[in-house]
């Protein structure tokens, strides 16, 4: 927020032409290794027990990268000097919810090991992308399920 706080004033001070996103849970291939999908198609390769933490009921709108980019042109063209958006999947799924869609691609179930809570995890997440949608022309192409099974096939080819 400060940034976004920042930029504003960058425009409205300078002129500076800034227009801020706000990712909801970015996911795909190229993925860092410390992000949940990765891990999880790791263990579920390497057949570890996926660790989750809380109950896996949390749920966030997952986004994935191929979207992001996209909104980000978007942003570029159409996006009004200062405004502020909301870029997310367009729909929220619990983390269980993720691992069963996981099982599958990968073809056989998975042990889950569920740990304490994180301190200052949110429960849920969801990105109201009506302002994305109304002024940048954005909409979220990319299912979870497919994008999921892209993730997959690159971390397969990393790992060999």
């Amino acid at each position: 927020m400060a940034a976004e706080h920042l930029c504003w004033l960058y425009f409205r001070n300078f002129g500076v032409p800034t227009v801020s996103l706000r990712y909801f849970t970015v996911f795909g291939a190229r993925q860092r290794p410390d992000m949940a999908f990765h891990r999880f198609f790791r263990w579920a390769i390497e057949r570890k027990p996926i660790a989750v933490y809380g109950d896996g009921e949390q749920s966030r709108d997952f986004t994935h990268v191929d979207d992001i980019v996209k909104a980000n042109w978007l942003a570029s063209k159409n996006g009004l000097p200062g405004e502020v958006f909301n870029i997310g999947g367009g729909s929220r799924i619990s983390l269980n919810d993720v691992i069963l869609i996981i099982q599958d691609i990968v073809g056989r179930e998975i042990e889950v090991r569920y740990e304490g809570t994180q301190k200052g995890d949110v429960r849920h997440t969801s990105a109201d992308m009506t302002k994305a949608r109304l002024e940048l022309g954005y909409e979220p192409r990319v299912p979870i399920e497919e994008g999921l099974r892209d993730e997959y096939a690159w971390i397969r080819e990393l790992v060999g």
